[in-house]
Formats: structure tokens, sequence, C-alpha cells
């Protein structure tokens, strides 16, 4: 159990890297960063090929279609919008919207077939919305016109990335239920090979940045990359497929919470401060409540979950 332990916080941490990585290699822009990092893991699964074990065993048309384009949906686009939603929102209210994505699908299925009481999770939820809520009051107050309007556009980004990761998530799940799924090693290339192509599709969007930045931008932009691309993308899957499997499913669950963590961690440590009494009490609102609303759900039915645990940023 240590071991499935140290492997989820691990991936959770690197994970929590999407919330800051676009801050980290100024001057060059989210496209940059976001080709380099995808590039980078889809070469990754590809050059993983030389070994016999990493290479695809029986894989089918449509499996290998699917696994391509939910590559490029669950991590090209959710860390294009959630690094936006951080630009120009700010390092607390992205983290904390899109940390309910634990939660998200068990609410939609529970919407279809109500397997669980909503008085069971009513509280949770009461939790959530109000942390959220008391986070972005507060950093409403004080802006201007157009600091509100960036602030809603980064919110707007954020919730898009949340809605990204459901449709992700629920696709995902659909293929790796199915009655001959792909082995986990094998969906991590095929996603790798679609981030590859969505890396390529946003060329066109880079600017020049690497022509007229100083030699140590340009060095500290191709490490950020290398460890996103490696660490973050192709490693994390590796280790978060150790702690699924390691790990019973109702503590995995919640353990996805502590990206949410890493995530506020890392933007305030760049904002050099300390939380606010009232950002700390909307953050700890929002992750009791989606810990304890994921408790409810695993409790009564595990499977409903198993979304959140089979999903990879």
């Amino acid at each position: 159990m240590l071991l499935g332990l140290l492997t989820g916080l691990f991936t959770c941490a690197v994970w929590g890297l999407t919330f800051v990585a676009a801050r980290l290699v100024h001057p060059f822009t989210l496209w940059e960063i976001t080709i380099a990092r995808y590039a980078i893991f889809g070469l990754t699964c590809l050059i993983s090929l030389a070994h016999p074990h990493f290479r695809p065993r029986n894989i089918e048309w449509r499996h290998a279609l699917a696994g391509s384009v939910l590559g490029l949906i669950g991590y090209v686009a959710y860390f294009a919008l959630a690094s936006q939603a951080v630009l120009w929102a700010g390092s607390v209210v992205p983290p904390l919207i899109i940390g309910i994505t634990p939660i998200m699908l068990p609410v939609l299925a529970n919407l279809i077939d109500k397997s669980i009481s909503w008085r069971r999770i009513g509280l949770p939820l009461v939790m959530i919305g109000s942390g959220i809520l008391i986070v972005n009051a507060e950093h409403l107050q004080g802006l201007d016109v157009e600091g509100r309007q960036m602030m809603a556009a980064g919110i707007g980004c954020a919730v898009a990335a949340l809605l990204v990761w459901v449709v992700y998530g629920i696709f995902n799940a659909k293929v790796m239920r199915s009655a001959n799924p792909p082995r986990a090693i094998d969906w991590t290339t095929l996603h790798g090979i679609g981030c590859l192509i969505g890396a390529g599709m946003l060329i066109p969007l880079a600017s020049n940045a690497y022509v007229t930045a100083p030699a140590e931008a340009v060095t500290r932009f191709f490490l950020w990359a290398i460890v996103l691309g490696i660490a973050a993308s192709w490693l994390a899957t590796w280790c978060w497929s150790i702690a699924s499997s390691r790990l019973p499913l109702a503590l995995t669950a919640q353990l996805i919470i502590a990206e949410t963590v890493f995530g506020l961690i890392f933007g305030l440590m760049m904002d050099g401060r300390w939380p606010t009494i009232t950002e700390s009490l909307g953050a700890l609102l929002q992750i009791l409540g989606v810990s304890l609303a994921v408790h409810q759900f695993t409790r009564r039915k595990p499977e409903a979950v198993e979304d959140e645990v089979m999903a990879v940023h």
C-alpha cells in the first residue's frame, strides 16, 4: 500500500504542475509549452515502442482511433484550457473549479439512475458550491470592469476544462469497460500519438519567442517541457496505474483530490504568498466536500467512480 500511496501522490503532484506550467516559461506562450509538452510525450511513446513490452498487442482499429482522439481531447485540450484559466483567473479559483472532477461523473450517473439518495450527497454538494463561491466572491471584490471580465473568462475556461474532462472520462471508461479493452500501456501509447498529432495542429499558433528569448529562458522552457512531457504525462500515467492496482478504489478516488491541493500550493508559491483566510476557508470546504461526496458514492456503488480512477491528464 505504501508504494501505491507514494506513486499516487507523485502523480497528483506532477499533475498539479498543469496549474502553473504556462506561468513558468515566460516569454514563451501557452501554445508553445502545450506544443512542446505533448510533442515530447508523443515522441516518448513512439521511442518506447523500440522495447517489445511497449508495443501494442491486438489493438482494434476503433480502439486505436478512440485512443488517439481521446488523447487529443483529454490531454491537449484540457491542458490548454486549464492553463489559460490560471493565466486569466489566477492561482486559486481554477484548481478549485476543476477539483470537483472526482464527483462529476458519479453525480451525472445519479441523475440518470438515482443510485444514491440526494439527501446523502446534499451536504457535500453544498460545501463544494459554498467553497467555490466564497473564493470567487473574494477575488471579484475590488476588481475593475476589465479585471472582472478577465476573471469571468478564466472561470469559463476552468468550467470548459472540467467539461472536457467529463467527456473524456465517459468515453475513456466506455472503452476500458468494453469486452476486449486495450492494455494500459497500449492505451497510453495511443494517447501519446493523439497528443503528437494535436501538437502538430497547434504549430501555427506558436510565436517566434525562441528567436528573441535569452538563452536562459530557452533552456528553462525546454527543461519544463521535458518535465511536463515525460514526468507529468508518460510517467504519471504509469505511476497512476500502479497506484490504482495497489490501493482500494475508494482511497484512489479520494487521492485524486491531492491534485487540487498541489495545484493550489504551486500557484501560491509562484505568487509568493500565503492563502488568505477566505481562500483557506473556501478551499477547505471544497476539498472536504469532494472527499465526503466520493466517500458517499464509493460506499454504495464503487463502480460509479471508476471513471475518475481511469482518468489521466
